[in-house]
């Protein structure tokens, strides 16, 4: 058995999203199980180095993280001297969206193959130029699109190909949940405070609209036009200091999507929202043959021939159990980590050749659409979304 190792410099995994996400559930979770075993000649193992701007953050991230596989992990300030190791083949980046221009381009110069967080930029010029960097320096490179292996889209993508649904119609997406402001006693905020400065790179429409092209794209059909109303619901929140400060950034965005198959796609997205559906997010799929709800991990159906049939009548309580008629999709597999399953075909891809199509150029698409959501917002008209 041949072991190849791939160095991994892992840039910005001291925050919350990086360090569960990446590092623990994927690149340690793949130590765990022995690596990537291709045949039964070759096996993958990463070996990840931490790195960013904080010695502490990151002495006790690699103290923390340890397992008897891996030991303390290595780590370093020392970007530029780290990119330059031959052993490093892979640089993955995590860091805020403002900062990752700068990253890309070294660790591409350096010859390194480059994974990142989205969105990759905040416009459409900045995400395809990242890309072209990229292409030009000749390396591999890929964007987290981790919704795409969650359980429940798996499930709805599994009916579609087993015709389940005729030919669908519409979709209704529900996302979001009440981030605290910060101010009430015992409630601290759950989220980062840049989230909701649109000078730091935040902003609900940047952030989730480049999750639903990609969703759409690939579930559903091309986004080709859009109508947005963003809107900042609570204009004050505290910091992480404890520092009130006022919220530039959009919260919640209304969006309606149409694709050329002629889908219509309607998204709510909302950090102002008190959840009363089966998960945090959910999206109503209706076709003309069935219906199904999609959550992050499980799915309900309901089959044309099981539809009840409703009469309007507000005057008496609707005798119908509209809730019965669903049925769960079982989960006839094991589901892996969705950001684990992502970072397995990516580093076959740097090391096999392996086809991988969620680039960099991919990732601008999301950030097309979100560039364009806020334009229709600030213009309210629909606007066109070309092919990038």
């Amino acid at each position: 058995m041949t072991v190849r190792k791939i160095g991994i410099l892992m840039n910005g995994v001291t925050g919350r999203m990086g360090k569960n996400q990446h590092l623990v559930r994927s690149i340690i979770a793949i130590i765990a199980q022995g690596g990537i075993r291709v045949s039964d000649e070759l096996t993958l193992m990463p070996v990840p180095i931490l790195a960013g701007r904080s010695e502490a953050k990151l002495a006790a991230l690699s103290k923390e993280v340890s397992t008897a596989a891996t030991g303390p992990l290595p780590w370093t300030t020392d970007l530029a001297k780290a990119l330059a190791d031959p052993g490093v083949q892979v640089f993955f980046d995590a860091s805020g969206t403002l900062q990752r221009a700068a990253f890309v381009e070294q660790a591409a110069k350096a010859g390194k193959a480059v994974y990142c967080e989205k969105p990759t930029a905040v416009t459409t010029a900045e995400a395809l130029r990242l890309a072209e960097v990229c292409e030009r320096a000749g390396v591999k490179n890929g964007v987290v699109q981790d919704k795409l292996w969650l359980p429940g889209l798996r499930k709805f993508q599994m009916l579609k190909d087993q015709g389940f649904f005729g030919r669908i119609l519409s979709v209704r997406g529900e996302f979001g949940y009440w981030v605290f402001e910060g101010t009430g006693h015992d409630l601290p905020a759950q989220r980062p405070s840049w989230n909701y400065r649109a000078e730091d790179g935040g902003g609900m429409v940047i952030d989730m609209h480049c999750h639903w092209r990609y969703v759409i794209d690939n579930l559903f059909g091309n986004i080709v036009a859009v109508s947005t109303l963003a809107a900042t619901h609570v204009d004050e929140r505290v910091d992480e200091s404890g520092k009130r400060y006022r919220c530039t950034a959009d919260d919640s965005a209304y969006a309606t999507f149409q694709l050329d198959n002629g889908i219509v796609c309607s998204f709510n997205s909302s950090w102002c929202v008190r959840v009363r559906r089966d998960d945090l997010l959910t999206m109503q799929v209706d076709g003309t043959k069935g219906s199904a709800v999609v959550g992050l991990r499980k799915c309900w159906i309901q089959h044309a021939g099981a539809t009840p049939k409703p009469v309007w009548n507000p005057d008496i309580d609707n005798p119908i159990d509209f809730h019965a008629g669903w049925q769960e999709v079982p989960s006839n597999i094991a589901y892996d980590n969705a950001f684990k399953i992502q970072w397995e075909q990516f580093l076959r891809h740097v090391a096999l050749d392996e086809p991988f199509r969620w680039t960099l150029r991919e990732g601008a698409k999301g950030v097309q659409l979100a560039e364009l959501s806020l334009q229709s917002s600030r213009e309210r008209r629909w606007i066109d979304v070309p092919f990038l």
